[in-house]
């Protein structure tokens, strides 16, 4: 079974995310946004009091204020970042846009990247990637797995993170409660956006949960007929 715990980080309220297996009890970590140490410790302690262990580190997007605590939870745990490739440049000027906005982070650029892209599926209990042709190549049935959903619009390299088991889909900052990303920030575009959005997200079924980068929880059924972005 699958279960996904919230946190909330950093002066921007970024909502970081566990998906844990609970019968290995591997997880993974989506958008580590920790930006001061008591924030570090409270994900680590959680992890550590749950006797979780951790296999791979997610990111829905690079933008500053999600990676706030990315390279001491790759350090931490000794793990590569898995992103999709468009988001590479976000993380390479990490520090500046810190700088502007408020976020004290190191350089990105020597960190290990794992690229995904759209349709990949990723195993929580195992440290590998099965492109969308390989799905069903899965031997285990009972595997937590996480499928990935490329939307841009909000930014380059923007995943949402469909988890089955637990019919839910991490949005990160494309799909909020009723609303949708900015789309004027460098690389944003929204017709882009709710067409991904439309295509790749509302297909879910309706009682699917939402779960944001910011702010409240929805569901998928809900956003249909409620996002006037979206209706």
């Amino acid at each position: 079974m699958a279960m996904i715990k919230q946190f909330t980080f950093n002066h921007f309220e970024v909502n970081c995310y566990l998906i844990v297996d609970e019968v290995t009890r591997q997880c993974a970590i989506v958008d580590p946004a920790c930006e001061a140490s008591f924030e570090d410790s409270q994900l680590t302690q959680y992890i550590a009091d749950q006797k979780l262990t951790p296999t791979m580190v997610l990111l829905t997007h690079a933008h500053v204020d999600h990676i706030a605590g990315l390279r001491q939870v790759c350090e931490h745990y000794q793990l590569p970042v898995t992103m999709h490739p468009e988001g590479r440049k976000l993380l390479k000027q990490a520090e500046a846009y810190g700088s502007i906005m408020g976020f004290a982070v190191d350089n990105m650029d020597d960190l290990d990247v794992v690229e995904i892209n759209d349709g990949d599926c990723l195993n929580v209990s195992k440290l590998e990637c099965l492109s969308a042709g390989a799905k069903n190549t899965q031997t285990n049935n009972q595997a937590i797995t996480i499928e990935c959903r490329y939307v841009p619009g909000h930014c380059p390299g923007s995943m949402c993170y469909v988890v089955a088991a637990d019919k839910a889909v991490i949005t990160g900052d494309a799909l909020f409660h009723f609303s949708i990303g900015r789309t004027d920030l460098p690389g944003g575009d929204y017709p882009t956006l709710i067409d991904y959005l439309k295509r790749r997200v509302l297909t879910l079924p309706d009682d699917y949960r939402v779960l944001p980068g910011h702010g409240i929880a929805s569901q998928i059924g809900k956003e249909k007929k409620y996002n006037s972005f979206l209706m």
